[in-house]
C-alpha cells in the first residue's frame, strides 16, 4: 500500500480523532514531510482534510470524495468488498462490471463511480447520475446458491440498503416492489440485477448487482418531472452522509443477507417495508393490465394481486413490467 493510501486508512481508522504528524510518520513509516506532501496531495484531489496545531490531522466530516481504502477500512463482510474499484466516471458501473473478467473481478468485487453518463434503470431507463450527489455502485457475484434463488436478489438488496441507509441517518426507508427505495413518498434508490446463466450447468454464471442512491442534494441536476417523484437522502432528512461510510454500509448489509438468502428470513423485513401492499394497483404484464388489490409478497419475492374477479395471482419482477397504486 502507497503512502497515500496508508494515510486515508489512517484517517479512517481514527474516525474524528486527530493524529499528529509524527504519529503519522511514525505509524507510516515514512518522513513527517513525506506525510505533509501526501496530505497536499489528497487536498488536491479534493478530500477536505483538517489540520490543527499540537494536536495533527484528520479527514474532515464534510469530505465527499469517494475512496476505496476509506470505504475498505469499514467493511467487515465475509465476501463482498474483496475487491474494491472507485472510478472517477463510467458510462454504468453495471456495464463496467460485466466487462471485467473473472480473473480481474474476484466474487464480491465492487465497481463504484463518482458519476455515470447513462446510468440503467429497469426496462432500459436511465438513472440520472450527477457528480457528486450519489452512490452509483456494482456487485459482482458468482453465486454459490441455485438458479432458482436468482429472482431473490434484487429484493435482498433492497433490504440491504434500506437497512443501510437507516442505520446512518435514523429514518423509515420503504421499497416499493421490487426495486425501487423510498423516503417521504419519494424515489431515492433504484436498483438493476442483471445475470448470466450457465445453460449447459443450469445454474446462475454471474449475477451484477447495481444500486443507485441518490445521496447528497440534488439542487437543480433533475428536471421538474423527475423533481417530482425523485430526491436524495439529503433533501429529504437534512442529513448529508459519507458516502464512503454508505457504500460500506451497504456492503455489510448485502452481505449477511445473501450468505443466507435461500432461507428467505430477510423477506420479513421485505414485506414490512412495502409500499404496494393493501392498495389497489394496476399491472402491466405483457399486453395485458391487471387492475386489483396487492395482497403481499410470496416466499419467492412475487406481487400477489388479486384481481376484480377475485383471483389472486403472484407476478414476477420480469413478468409486470409497471406496478402503480391506482389513481
Amino acid at each position: 500500500m502507497n503512502v497515500r493510501d496508508s494515510l486515508l486508512k489512517a484517517f479512517a481508522d481514527a474516525g474524528r480523532n486527530y493524529i499528529s504528524g509524527s504519529a503519522l510518520a511514525e505509524q507510516l513509516g515514512v518522513s513527517r514531510n513525506a506525510v505533509w506532501k501526501a496530505v497536499k496531495a489528497l487536498e488536491s484531489e479534493g478530500y477536505i482534510i483538517e489540520s490543527l496545531t499540537a494536536k495533527g490531522y484528520r479527514l474532515s466530516g464534510e469530505s465527499n470524495h469517494l475512496s476505496a481504502p476509506l470505504i475498505s477500512a469499514k467493511v467487515n463482510a465475509s465476501v463482498l468488498g474483496s475487491k474494491i474499484v472507485v472510478l472517477d466516471e463510467t458510462d454504468s458501473t453495471n456495464n463496467y462490471a460485466k466487462k471485467l473478467t473473472a480473473s480481474e473481478a474476484p466474487n464480491g468485487t465492487v465497481v463504484i463511480a463518482d458519476m455515470q453518463t447513462a446510468g440503467k434503470g429497469r426496462l432500459g431507463r436511465s438513472f440520472i447520475s450527477p457528480e457528486g450527489k450519489g452512490l452509483y455502485m456494482s456487485v459482482i457475484l458468482h453465486p454459490e446458491f441455485s438458479i432458482n434463488t436468482a429472482p431473490l436478489i434484487t429484493s435482498a438488496a433492497a433490504v440491504a440498503t434500506a437497512e443501510a441507509i437507516e442505520s446512518l441517518c435514523k429514518t423509515d426507508v420503504r421499497i416499493k416492489w421490487v426495486n425501487d427505495l423510498y423516503i417521504n413518498g419519494k424515489k431515492i434508490v433504484g436498483i438493476l440485477t442483471e445475470a448470466s446463466v450457465d445453460m449447459e450447468m443450469r445454474a446462475l454464471d454471474i449475477a451484477v448487482i447495481g444500486i443507485g442512491i441518490n445521496v447528497r442534494s440534488i439542487g437543480d441536476s433533475f428536471d421538474a418531472e423527475l423533481s417530482a417523484r425523485a430526491s436524495s437522502i439529503q433533501d429529504e432528512t437534512g442529513v448529508a452522509l459519507n458516502r464512503n461510510d454508505l457504500c460500506a454500509a451497504v456492503i455489510n448489509y448485502l452481505d449477511a443477507h445473501l450468505i443466507k438468502i435461500e432461507s428467505r428470513e430477510y423477506l420479513r423485513e421485505y414485506r414490512r417495508r412495502e409500499l404496494l401492499t393493501g392498495n389497489m394497483i394496476t399491472a402491466k404484464v405483457g399486453s395485458e393490465t391487471l387492475k386489483g388489490k396487492a395482497v403481499g409478497i410470496d416466499r419467492n419475492a412475487n406481487l400477489m394481486i388479486e384481481t376484480e374477479n377475485g383471483i389472486v395471482r403472484s407476478l414476477s419482477s420480469g413478468e409486470a413490467n409497471l406496478c402503480r397504486i391506482a389513481e
